[in-house]
C-alpha cells in the first residue's frame, strides 16, 4: 500500500487551471521529490496534501485513508502530517527543546523523543539554545526534527533549503535526508532544484503544466527522460539532429547506439548529456576509433573552468555547436579536437507535442 496516493486531482483558481488530473504514488518510507519550474503547480499540490486547499476533483489518500475527495475533507490537524516551510518558522520564544517537543503534547516519552530526533539531525548538543542563537542551516534542521517528532504519516517539505547559501545547502540536505531515512519517514519534497531532487530522493516526479509528466527513480529520470521537455529541465542536454535506423542514431557527431525504448526508424532528435562527450586533441593525428565508428573532427573554443570539471564549447564542421563536460579540458583557446560520444543516447521524435515514442 502506498503511503501517499493522489488520483486524478484537478484544481483551478477562477478560470485558471493549476492542476490537471494529477496522479502520484509514494511508497512507505521513501522520499519523493516533486520537481518543476515556477508556476507549474508544485505549491498548490503541497497545499492540497496538507489540507490548506481542497481539490476540485480527484482523491488524496494518506496511509490508505481518504483525506480529500468527493466525500469531503479531513482538516489539516487530523491528517498526521509534518510540515517544513521554506524558512523553518521556529517559535522564536521557545528553546530548541520546546520547539521540537511542541507537537508531542504530554506524551510520556516526550523528552526521549525530542533528544532522539535532534540526534538524528546532529543537534542534540544544542537542545537548550534559542532559535536566534542558531545558524540558518541549524534552524532548518531543527524544523525537520520538529516535523519528525510526532512520527507523522507524511512529512511535507516546501523548498526547505532554498534560503541557504550554496555551500551549506548540500550539507544540510544530506543530513536531513539521512535523518528521515533513519527515522523511517515518508516525505514529499517540493523543489525546483534539479541537483537537490536527484541527490536525495528515491522517486523524482517531474511536474509541468499542472501534471506529473514522469515519475521514476533519479537515474531513470536523468538517463531516460520521458520526453525532450523533461530532458532539458533535468540536467544539461545537447540535442542533435539524427536519423534512426536499426537501433542506432546517425548524427553529425557519429553513429550512436540508442537506449531503449527505441524510437521508430526515421528522422528525429538524439539527446546527449555533456559528460558523454570525449574530447581529445587532434594535433594532426588520425581519428581515434570508437566501438561504433571513428571520432569526428571539431574545434574547441570557449572554456569555463568549474573546479571539478570544465564546460567546453565545441564547434562542428556543419557550424553546429555543442557543449561538453571534461575532467581534463586541456589548454584554453581555440584548438582542433576529436569528438566522440561514450554510451547510448536517447532518441525522440516530434509529433505536435514533443514526445518519446
Amino acid at each position: 500500500m502506498s503511503a501517499l496516493s493522489v488520483s486524478g486531482v484537478d484544481k483551478s483558481f477562477g478560470r485558471t487551471p493549476v492542476l490537471r488530473h494529477l496522479s502520484l504514488d509514494v511508497a512507505q518510507g521513501s522520499i519523493a521529490a516533486v520537481l518543476g519550474p515556477s508556476g507549474c503547480g508544485k505549491t498548490t499540490l503541497l497545499r492540497i496534501l496538507a489540507g490548506f486547499e481542497a481539490p476540485d476533483a480527484g482523491e488524496v489518500r494518506i496511509g490508505g485513508r481518504v483525506v480529500a475527495g468527493p466525500s469531503g475533507e479531513v482538516p489539516p490537524e487530523r491528517r498526521a502530517i509534518g510540515f517544513v516551510p521554506q524558512e523553518g518558522a521556529l517559535f522564536p520564544h521557545l528553546s530548541v527543546r520546546r520547539n521540537v517537543g511542541y507537537g508531542l503534547g504530554r506524551r510520556g516519552d516526550r523528552s526521549v523523543r525530542v533528544l532522539e530526533v535532534l540526534d538524528l539531525v546532529g543537534l542534540a548538543h544544542l537542545v537548550d539554545r534559542m532559535p536566534h542563537e542558531l545558524s540558518g542551516g541549524q534552524q532548518q534542521r531543527v524544523a525537520v526534527a520538529r516535523a519528525l517528532a510526532p512520527r507523522p504519516a507524511l512529512v511535507l517539505l516546501d523548498e526547505p533549503f532554498s534560503s541557504l547559501d550554496a555551500g551549506l545547502r548540500g550539507e544540510v540536505r544530506s543530513v536531513v535526508s539521512a535523518a528521515m531515512r533513519a527515522d523511517g519517514a515518508t516525505a514529499v519534497l517540493v523543489t525546483h532544484d534539479q541537483e537537490e531532487a536527484l541527490s536525495c530522493a528515491d522517486l523524482v516526479a517531474v511536474m509541468q503544466h499542472g501534471g506529473i509528466v514522469q515519475a521514476a527513480d533519479p537515474i531513470t529520470v536523468y538517463r531516460a527522460p520521458s520526453d525532450l521537455d523533461v530532458a532539458e529541465f533535468v540536467g544539461d542536454a545537447v540535442k542533435v539532429r539524427a536519423t534512426f535506423t536499426g537501433g542506432f542514431a546517425e548524427t553529425e557527431v557519429g553513429r550512436l547506439p540508442l537506449r531503449a525504448p527505441l524510437p521508430p526508424d526515421g528522422s528525429g532528435i538524439a539527446l546527449i548529456r555533456p559528460e558523454q562527450f570525449v574530447v581529445t586533441n587532434r594535433n594532426g593525428s588520425a581519428a581515434p576509433s570508437t566501438e561504433y565508428g571513428p571520432a569526428v573532427a571539431a574545434t574547441a573554443g570557449q572554456q569555463s573552468f568549474l573546479g571539478h570539471d570544465a564546460l567546453l564549447v565545441i564547434s562542428l564542421s556543419s557550424g553546429a555547436v555543442v557543449t561538453a563536460r571534461s575532467l581534463d579540458p586541456g589548454p584554453a583557446g581555440e584548438r582542433p579536437v576529436w569528438l566522440s560520444v561514450r554510451g547510448p543516447v536517447n532518441g525522440y521524435v516530434r509529433g505536435g507535442k514533443t514526445q518519446r515514442l
